[in-house]
């Protein structure tokens, strides 16, 4: 069998957990000592996140950049978990050398304490599927999973090994989906907290035509299936520290 072949196959094989589903669970040991996934972090949200390698300069920047950030998405009742197939003394190794040695943008003196898995088996990063041959046989994609507090997956972001993540897209994807869950909306396009959000569309005829006669005093229908709502940001209750 060729070795395109396969690669094939075992792309085939490779299982991504879909949104909806809930989160494989693991045990690991971390920087921050053992974890037991997700039992660990009930009530909370999750950002489970993987990258290729220690000592690489894409997911330097982005390990400085979450770290930067650690105290917005805690706001969010939100906490984050790395992963790489890199031994535990490289994880340690590597987040030091940060620390000390490495000054990106604004950055400089960046202590990392959020948990960074190591998974030199593999085996989580094959649960999530961060594993793809097409990319690295040996080395994570740039997976993020978004885990709401009942540890069920609500969203899936994957990026290339060789382009950094946009940080602020993840973070405004959790208070959007913190604030569908909330308010039993939608969110537009684009949509930024304090903008407007989406009324569900109505599931009946009936509805539909007592939306166009009849409209709520504080939504306005664009159609019968697309109505529009203001939701102000200090509703949502975030902190000063999550502002987008």
């Amino acid at each position: 069998m060729t070795t395109a072949s396969n690669n094939a196959e075992t792309a085939a094989a490779v299982r991504i957990p879909l949104i909806g589903e809930t989160a494989p669970a693991f045990k690991a040991h971390t920087t921050q000592g053992p974890l037991d996934f997700p039992k660990d972090y009930e009530g909370r949200w999750v950002i489970l996140f993987s990258h290729p390698a220690d000592f690489t300069p894409v997911c330097t920047t982005e390990f400085m950049t979450f770290a930067t950030m650690m105290p917005e998405f805690k706001a969010l009742n939100c906490e984050l978990v790395g992963l790489s197939i890199d031994s535990h003394y490289a994880h340690i190794a590597w987040l030091r050398t940060i620390k000390e040695k490495i000054r990106y943008k604004d950055m400089v003196n960046v202590e990392v304490t959020f948990p960074l898995i190591a998974d030199v088996k593999m085996d989580v990063a094959r649960a999530y599927g961060m594993v793809q041959p097409g990319a690295s046989d040996t080395q994570a994609v740039r997976a993020v999973f978004l885990i709401d507090p009942k540890a069920k997956i609500r969203a899936v972001l994957y990026y290339p090994l060789s382009n950094g993540r946009n940080f602020p897209e993840i973070k405004r994807l959790l208070i959007a989906l913190q604030t569908s869950d909330q308010f039993g909306c939608a969110t537009p396009a684009d949509w930024q907290p304090g903008e407007d959000v989406i009324v569900p569309p109505p599931g009946s005829c009936g509805t539909a035509k007592a939306r166009m006669e009849k409209p709520d005093p504080d939504a306005y229908a664009l159609d019968w299936f697309m109505t529009f709502k203001k939701l102000p940001r200090e509703r949502l209750n975030l902190s000063s520290a999550s502002k987008p």
